[in-house]
């Protein structure tokens, strides 16, 4: 307590001050009623919030958890409160049980016996429904750090890591890192865990199990081959230090798999050197050259992959990135970095750092990099002093015969800083540039001497030392200096600088004869109050002096001798002892006495003033132990190229399945529909479903993250190792596609039929056969629903065999039959009648009307809002500006894009030439058709063009560059969920039969709640048309409104019912195949139907 305290006890009375928490006595002693008080209002909180977390009430706990994770946050102890807390960890309100979970994480590990209590509650929150509980549970159980435990923490992960959400199985892969620093031994089951997590497609876990992958077995590469162009490609989509992790582990992957690419640049610097060969032999080396090597496609992969992510707004990706450019990238390719690591210099200081760091060492070997933004590396007065002295040393490794000038007049203003340690590093930095740069060293000698004048006294003292390093490179021309600096003794206190005054003196004492015993003389008289470093030098001095000049030096050696012999320092003494044997002649002096004035005056090789940063290179870029020019702890050392690259096949798994997916016509499709109708029924099952299962569960679990096509997380099959990217728009869906453009003869057959026979085959008995062969087929139609697109859905296999069989010998012979894979309505064909008998095409041809022809015919949109989106701004477009709207008509570039109206305008006063699409960025199975150049538009004038983009039914950005005939502008088109849709025209009784076959995961709803008004029939038409491009279907009911589309790209029905309820609410319900789409559709409704 302080005296204040005291006084004021004193005055304000003993029950006050306890009230206040204050001592009662004004005595140093503390009274039983005083230490009570001088706690009480601590204990007496933490005594109501154990009453609030006991009490009945939710939201009194819910309060309780809210101070208590407060008190947390600010860093205060809330380890008593333990009991209290734990009790409320089977809490039924999910509020409560989140932030219970996010205190036993702090806590668990400090209070193990109490958390150990609650372990079977943790065990059934991991099969909780919600994810977020499932994984808060699997926190908690792995941050219990005790042995006992680890057989239920492996248990956990393990299920964990199959967890259809993305964000459990991410901190599965957390676990895994924390359970292996428990128990090592675990080693090799986490490793299947880890295996398994690698083939996640999801971009939330892919960062998490990456650091599990480094942290536990960071040698076993081989579990990375097959995950090598996955990880590559999803890369731009995880999060920030997903990505750092990931860079880093592809950096050390490739140094292991791919030779290097620098052998293509040392070729060419030995090509110059060889000019002189014949063209002969420089012919055969060049060849041989080209035939050594060429960059593997994986390893271009990985540099075009990451490129991108230097635009990023984290400074540790940025990093990242121009580290693997620097490892791994060409020579060529790695200037693309610099511009990116120069803008992180506006940065905070803490980032700076960091990045001047990393600039200093790749400035040494490669000079040009930066030579480019030499001024960014200027010093400003508002620089800290590290930042300073990593600039200088940058400008330093840049200087050259170009523009050493403009540096010396800049390093002439920084000598004079307040800052006395950034000065002193200017003149080393000066000193250097004058080693490297002969044409200047004269010039920054004159200065340097210049600064001898100086006022300040480091400054001279540094300019003393530097210029003794520059005149034993040339000493013979500069006696002058020499004199001077021998005058500067009598002023200069700084030991250092002295010394070297001494030592240069010493070196050149024959050619200052007369100034050189005079300096001896009154070193000598000083001798006893130098400092050790200043002795030891004029023992030197005196021991050149008295080989040199022994006339007049001899006694006032001998005295110097005296005086060392007995100095309080034994390195002083032990100096003096060897010199006194060395030089001074007696009996017991051995033969080492004739080569005196060899050893003292030999000639000393000039010093080399060399970067501080030169020996950091052999650390990875961007590391702490980089940063520390010192390994640490868990660093993992970049490996040598390999002489001859191991196998690329490994890598081969997913292309095989891609080139799969992708096949556009031809045999291998046909060859493919076959099989489809005569065996894929069983693999469908497992297929559909298990994609099915893990669509709804992605975007039910991850719903935030559908708008951004990200969604890509759901678990795929662990005992099958097939694709299901679950919610990215476009991962499945290519495989649908292709699977359903495979078939489109027996398709095309049924439309006809349907066509032919709609009127006059209605007969009851067809009727009944087909709707019993429905029920029994109902199985293998609801699980082929995902692979085909709804029009051929209940055109039963049967139909299928014979048809194909039929059309099977034409497709081989008449190649023109193809076209049918790119026009699914095609031209009515005769049906090829002797393979089927009369009656069994009557009976298909009856099944067939149950197909409706209405459910696949597009018609006109209802409304077209005129809504325009920026595209580019006139001032980023440099006086071109452009904008985007989407018209809702079918594209006439491809059936499966989407058509995009462009509208350009020449906004300056001349004309703007050459308008065309530069360089595409699009993502994998995105493809655009772009308009033709335009030569030149007029000032103030405009033009409006058509381009179609694929956008593979999802909302992932276009980035493609706008050009003219002198810039190139990035611009970017992302579609609305309702633009990806056509209008499509059906009765209610197909509309109905549909929504009945897309039920369960299919359907998604939600309820709306609105004014009455707001629930006519005409506003809910505008309200879901304006949004969403859909037809309108007749609806016998007045309170149910319904709408149908289907997808641009696969042709997925997409059912939209707007049911009326008593009072104000509503149900909104969609039904589709792409529930991601679907959900994201639902989120873009429901706001517009709610408001007024």
């Amino acid at each position: 307590m302080s005296s204040n305290s005291f006084a004021y006890n004193e005055q304000s009375g003993g029950g006050e001050a306890t009230e206040l928490g204050q001592e009662a006595t004004s005595t140093i002693t503390i009274s039983p009623s005083g230490a009570f008080g001088l706690f009480s209002s601590d204990l007496k909180k933490n005594e109501d919030l154990k009453q609030m977390l006991e009490s009945n009430k939710d939201s009194a706990k819910l309060d309780a958890m809210k101070r208590i994770v407060g008190m947390i946050a600010k860093g205060k102890n809330a380890s008593e409160l333990f009991p209290a807390v734990v009790k409320n960890v089977a809490s039924k309100n999910i509020e409560i049980k989140k932030l219970v979970y996010v205190y036993l994480v702090r806590y668990a590990e400090e209070q193990q016996d109490l958390a150990l209590l609650s372990i079977s509650t943790f065990q059934r929150a991991l099969k909780d429904p919600n994810q977020l509980i499932r994984a808060s549970a699997l926190r908690v159980l792995s941050s219990i750090r005790v042995p006992i435990i680890v057989p239920i923490m492996m248990l956990a992960i393990k299920e964990a890591s199959a967890d259809l959400s993305p964000y459990v199985r991410k901190n599965a892969a957390h676990a895994i890192q924390k359970l292996y620093s428990l128990d090592p031994e675990q080693k090799e089951m986490l490793i299947e865990v880890i295996e398994k997590l690698l083939k996640d497609k999801s971009t939330l876990v892919a960062g998490s199990v990456v650091m599990a992958f480094e942290e536990v077995c960071p040698d076993r590469i081989d579990l990375i081959h097959k995950n090598y162009r996955k990880l590559c490609n999803l890369l731009v989509d995880v999060e920030e230090w997903g990505q750092v992790v990931i860079i880093h582990m592809l950096t050390r992957y490739a140094r292991t798999q791919f030779v290097s690419p620098w052998k293509e640049d040392d070729g060419l610097e030995d090509n110059e050197k060889n000019f002189y060969e014949s063209d002969d032999e420089q012919k055969e080396k060049t060849d041989k050259r080209k035939k050594t090597y060429a960059m593997d496609p994986d390893h271009r992969l990985l540099i075009r992959n990451t490129k991108p992510l230097l635009q990023s707004r984290n400074a540790a990706v940025v990093m990242a990135v121009a580290q693997l450019y620097w490892h791994i990238a060409p020579k060529s390719e790695t200037g693309i970095i610099s511009k990116s690591l120069v803008r992180l210099l506006r940065s905070n200081r803490e980032v700076q750092y960091i990045v001047l760091q990393n600039i200093a060492t790749m400035s040494i070997q490669r000079k040009g990099m930066f030579e480019p933004y030499l001024k960014s590396f200027y010093v400003r007065s508002t620089d800290p002093t590290m930042i300073k002295t990593l600039k200088l040393e940058i400008l330093t490794n840049l200087a050259n015969e170009a523009n050493i000038s403009t540096l010396l007049r800049e390093f002439q203003t920084y000598v004079k800083s307040q800052d006395k340690q950034f000065a002193a590093a200017t003149i080393q930095t000066i000193g250097r540039c004058a080693t490297n740069i002969s044409e200047v060293t004269d010039t920054c000698l004159n200065g340097l001497v210049c600064l001898l004048s100086n006022r300040d006294e480091i400054v001279v003292a540094e300019s003393v030392v530097v210029i003794k390093k520059l005149l034993q490179m040339q000493p013979a021309q500069h006696g002058e200096i020499i004199k001077h600096m021998a005058k500067l003794l009598d002023s200069i206190t700084v030991p250092v600088a002295r010394a070297s005054i001494l030592w240069l003196i010493g070196e050149n004492c024959e050619r200052v004869p007369k100034i050189a015993p005079d300096v001896l003389r009154k070193m000598a008289k000083s001798f006893t109050s130098e400092d050790d470093l200043v002795k030891l030098q004029i023992l030197n001095l005196g021991a050149k002096l008295y080989l040199t000049n022994s006339k007049q030096t001899k006694l006032l050696t001998q005295y110097i001798l005296n005086l060392g012999k007995y100095d309080q320092n034994y390195d002083i003494r032990d100096r003096t002892r060897f010199i006194r044997q060395l030089i001074v002649p007696n009996e017991k002096s051995g033969a080492l006495s004739k080569y005196a004035k060899k050893i003292f005056l030999a000639q000393k090789p000039a010093p080399l003033l060399e970067s501080p940063f030169k020996d950091r290179d052999h650390f990875q870029l961007g590391t702490l132990s980089h940063t520390l020019n010192t390994k640490a702890t868990g660093y993992l050392e970049l490996s040598n190229w390999p002489e001859v690259a191991p196998d690329p096949s490994v890598r081969n798994v997913e292309v095989i399945e891609l080139a799969k997916e992708w096949t556009p016509v031809g045999k291998a499709k046909k060859e493919n529909s076959a099989k489809k109708f005569y065996s894929e029924s069983e693999e469908d099952e497992d297929s559909s479903d298990s994609s099915s299962d893990s669509e709804s569960g992605s975007g039910s679990e991850s719903g935030e993250r559908g708008e951004s096509g990200e969604e890509g997380d759901s678990s795929e099959d662990s005992s099958s190792g097939q694709e299901s990217e679950s919610g990215s728009e476009s991962g499945v869906e290519d495989e649908r596609t292709a699977k359903r453009n495979s078939k489109p003869k027996g398709k095309s057959d049924s439309e006809d039929g349907e066509k032919e026979n709609e009127k006059s085959k209605t007969s009851d008995s067809s009727n009944a056969e087909s709707s019993s062969i429905e029920e029994s087929s109902s199985d293998s139609e609801s699980e082929s629903d995902s692979e085909s697109e709804t029009e051929s859905r209940r055109v039963t296999k049967e139909k299928g065999k014979k048809t194909k069989q039929d059309r099977n010998p034409l497709t081989k012979d008449v190649s023109l039959l193809d076209l049918d894979d790119f026009n699914p309505v095609s031209t009515p064909v005769a049906l090829p009648t002797p393979a089927l008998s009369p009656s069994l095409i009557a009976d298909l041809e009856g099944l067939n009307l149950s197909t409706s022809s209405s459910v696949i015919s597009v018609t006109a949109p209802v409304f077209v809002p005129m809504k325009t989106h920026v595209l580019l701004h006139r001032m980023s477009g440099k006086g071109l500006a452009a904008n985007y709207y989407f018209p809702r008509q079918p594209c006439i570039f491809g059936d499966k894009m989407v058509s995009v109206q462009i509208t350009l305008n020449n906004t300056t006063d001349q004309k703007i030439e050459n308008i065309h699409i530069g360089g595409k960025k699009l993502p994998i199975g995105m493809q655009m058709h772009v308009f033709n150049p335009i030569d030149s538009l007029e000032p103030e004038g405009s033009i409006t063009v058509s381009m179609g983009i694929d956008f593979c039914d999802s909302t992932q950005t276009a980035s493609f560059q706008l050009c003219t005939k002198d810039d190139c502008f990035n611009v970017n088109i992302q579609p609305p969920v309702g633009e990806l849709l056509l209008p499509v025209a059906m009765s209610e009784k197909d509309f109905k039969k549909e929504q009945g076959m897309l039920t369960g995961m299919n359907e998604t709803s939600t309820v709306i709640i609105t004014a009455p008004q707001n629930f006519t029939s005409s506003v809910i038409l505008q309200k879901v048309v304006n949004v969403a491009n859909v037809g309108a279907v007749p609806s016998g009911q007045d309170n149910i409104h319904r709408f149908a589309a289907k997808t641009v790209h696969s042709g997925s029905l997409m059912l939209v019912t707007v049911e009326l309820k008593e009072g104000s609410t509503a149900q909104l319900i969609i039904n589709t195949e792409k529930t991601v789409i679907g959900s994201v559709l639902l989120r873009e409704l429901k706001p517009v139907l709610s408001q007024g």
